[in-house]
């Protein structure tokens, strides 16, 4: 230990000693006084005010605030020894049962009845009950055997707020508690970065008191104001970034690609068979001016699934094409790619078949480039657009290759883009000579706060009506454990729908059998479930049982690429009566003749990713159902997002609830960059009006000084929060 003054730099071995500074490193990755100081508490608990213990999880790893109630010594049956029970609760009628082994007649005096503890461990169930198995634990007030230095420091928040860390079983909380003590009373804070107008327009405390009241706060009031201060650096820390980034976009030069009366794209019009929405007609506006102009555009266009980004996404192509430049679409699959460039061929028609005899006059040519080409089809497509004759390209990420060379790149399209990393669409980007014009694509529906925040530096562009002629969709349910007379009723239900002439889609979490993919969660659940469902073992069992009979296909990641074409394509044409598929036909797959979807395991998914996998039936005349089977328990945390899903199909409502549900750090990209990030307290659906401000003053603050050069502590504060692979993901985009 040393009695030095400590900086954020300052390693955690000269503070707390080797020992404990390798742990905390090993299990929690703080190495500095400054990562430390920086690992916030997850919430304080106060002696009064308790944690409901009814509340808790199976398969949580919790730290409680609980007074014992009763202790029980029993012999164990399976060995020798005896089990120490101990029932704990919390003040609301919330009991918990903590179980020692071996015999340990010092735990059993030391946890009598009436002695308050913070007690640390994985909620089990046993028998209906709660469990903590072996957990640790610290008890406040009166000494304690074996905890008495621990009991000192926690003692001192007994009667205040008591911060509980984020922690490991071999460090729970009141070990960085100690170590946090330690580090406090020698922690020389960093000069504030954020300017002195700001603080005082803003009413925001200083950086010094907000990192001590933080944790060891002096009251609710200073807690809350250190909270939102260090909240406020991250919403400004990200916000900054963003708006830098975006004003230097704007000075970057682009080719103008405006658009050409009579050329293409107004040929294309006069061929559509239907009306464009008068959201297509308007985002159009928007896209065609943004393309008219000497700089990039940068822009995402979301909408619902089926709301017609496609088409909005083809006629900006054509514009680009019209003023003689090329467009790539890059799309996440295979099957995507491939069933983008049949819609897009049968939507051309004769302007899509340049050098064929069919071909319209000033016809282009739509080339699809993707890994599995052969060899001489490969050359014949690269060729195509290299040379330019191929104005509309299509592909995966095989279009990021050597040897993919482009004439004359103007519009780069992403296709679902939070499926591609910040390398692949800069690797694209970088095949222009000048920065092409980019449109980003998503059928995830996007909270403000969140494309305030991610997508901070694109303008936004919203499709909500839906196109004429598609048709409701209803969704259900289906709780398998406690009414399987349901499930059969399900697969009654689409055969029904088959027998109508019909196609139905059966989707699972999981291949099968092999190495694990992307699409696929891990196979063991942390609360000992069964693995989730897999599409080889199913698709055989519906064949021999209640799908008997039915032309069944199955579809996967890991098929060989012909092979999931030649299914899709059976499928399209109605050779299949039902698909057994992956989350890979979540995104872009349109055959509007499906109106049956059962998603089975459907807890397993995320509110998202159902909403997208529902939007691929009812896509044409007939209504959708979209069945839901789950064992998840009524009352359950999933059984609940289950129902929200089933009861709207507005999927902005949807992102709102996703958003409640998921963890921020991913929302806010730290696990993009797969790197710790400092981004811990802000809640893109709690800090809304915080986030709105921080902007504000940030767009003002980059007017004045674009690089932050009059504010060096600031620039500094802002790439530690923002990490620099951080930082370099909002720079690329």
């Amino acid at each position: 230990m040393t009695s030095d003054g400590a900086t954020v730099d300052t390693p955690l071995k000269k503070l707390v000693g080797e020992r404990t500074a390798k742990a905390l490193a090993g299990h929690l990755d703080l190495h500095t006084a400054g990562d430390l100081i920086y690992h916030f508490p997850r919430r304080y608990d106060e002696r009064g005010e308790h944690t409901d213990i009814r509340s808790l999880d199976v398969g949580e790893q919790v730290t409680v605030l609980a007074q014992v109630q009763r202790t029980a010594v029993r012999p164990m049956r399976q060995r020798r020894g005896n089990l120490l029970e101990v029932t704990v609760g919390d003040g609301s009628g919330g009991v918990l049962t903590c179980t020692f082994f071996g015999n340990q007649a010092w735990r059993e005096r030391e946890l009598r009845p009436g002695r308050w503890g913070l007690f640390a461990g994985k909620v089990t169930e046993f028998r209906g009950k709660r469990q903590l198995n072996g957990p640790e634990y610290v008890l406040l007030g009166e000494g304690g055997d074996g905890e008495a230095a621990a009991n000192e420091e926690v003692e001192e928040f007994a009667g205040a707020l008591i911060p509980v860390y984020p922690a490991a079983a071999a460090v729970p909380t009141w070990v960085i508690a100690r170590c946090v003590r330690v580090v406090l009373d020698t922690f020389t804070p960093p000069d504030d970065p954020l300017p002195a107008d700001v603080r005082a327009t803003r009413n925001l405390t200083g950086i010094g008191t907000a990192l001590r009241e933080i944790h060891r706060p002096s009251s609710k009031e200073a807690l809350y104001l250190a909270r939102r201060r260090l909240k406020w650096d991250e919403a400004f820390a990200v916000q900054l970034t963003l708006v830098q980034r975006k004003h230097r976009a704007a000075a970057w030069p682009a080719r103008a690609r405006p658009a050409k009366p009579g050329g293409l794209l107004d040929a294309f019009d006069a061929r559509l068979p239907y009306e464009l929405t008068s959201g297509q007609q308007s985002v159009g506006e928007e896209i065609a001016a943004d393309l008219a102009t000497a700089h990039p555009m940068h822009r995402l266009l979301q909408g619902e699934v089926g709301s017609g980004k496609t088409v909005v996404a083809l006629r900006a192509m054509l514009q680009v094409v019209d003023a003689g430049g090329q467009a790539a679409l890059l799309a996440p699959t295979e099957v995507l790619a491939a069933q983008h460039h049949r819609g897009i061929l049968d939507l051309l028609g004769p302007l899509g078949r340049a050098g064929e005899l069919d071909a319209a006059e000033d016809a282009t040519r739509v080339e699809l480039v993707t890994g599995s080409l052969g060899a001489a089809a490969r050359r014949r497509a690269l060729a195509e657009v290299a040379q330019g004759r191929a104005g509309i390209v299509l592909g995966t990420h095989a279009l990021l290759y050597e040897g993919v060379d482009f004439a004359d790149l103007g519009l780069v399209v992403v296709d679902e883009q939070h499926r591609f990393g910040v390398e692949q669409r800069d690797a694209l980007r970088a095949k222009a000579d000048q920065p092409p014009h980019v449109l980003v694509m998503t059928a995830t529906p996007i909270p403000r706060t969140v494309a305030m925040t991610v997508y901070g530096d694109l303008e936004t562009s919203t499709l909500s009506q839906l196109p004429q002629g598609r048709s409701p969709i209803a969704s259900h349910v289906v709780p398998a454990a406690e009414k399987p007379a349901f499930l059969d009723r399900a697969w009654r239900r689409l055969r029904e729908e088959v027998g109508k002439g019909h196609q139905a889609y059966v989707v699972c979490p999981r291949i099968g059998e092999g190495p694990v993919s992307d699409e696929e969660p891990p196979r063991e659940d942390d609360n000992g479930r069964r693995p989730p469902l897999a599409v080889t073992e199913v698709a055989p069992l519906l064949a021999e049982g209640p799908l008997h009979g039915l032309r069944i296909g199955v579809l996967h990641g890991r098929l060989p690429a012909d092979e999931k074409d030649a299914v899709m394509r059976a499928f399209a044409a109605g050779d299949l009566d039902v698909l057994v598929a992956t989350t890979v036909v979540e995104v872009g797959v349109n055959v509007p003749n499906a109106t049956v979807m059962i998603v089975l395991d459907a807890d397993r998914f995320g509110v998202s990713q159902l909403h997208q996998l529902r939007g691929r039936v009812g896509r044409g005349s007939a209504a959708g159902l979209c069945l839901l089977v789950t064992e998840a328990a009524e009352g359950s945390s999933a059984r609940e997002r289950l129902d929200a899903v089933a009861s709207t199909t507005d999927g902005f409502k949807l992102a709102e609830l996703d958003l409640e549900q998921r963890r921020e750090g991913d929302v806010l990209g730290a696990t993009q960059s797969g790197r710790r990030s400092h981004l811990r307290l802000l809640s893109l659906r709690r800090d809304t009006d915080l986030i709105r401000d921080a902007r504000a003053e940030a767009i003002e603050l980059v007017e004045d000084d674009p690089e932050l050069a009059r504010h060096p502590a600031l620039a500094a504060s802002v790439a530690a929060l923002v990490d620099e692979e951080r930082a370099e993901y909002l720079e690329k985009g």
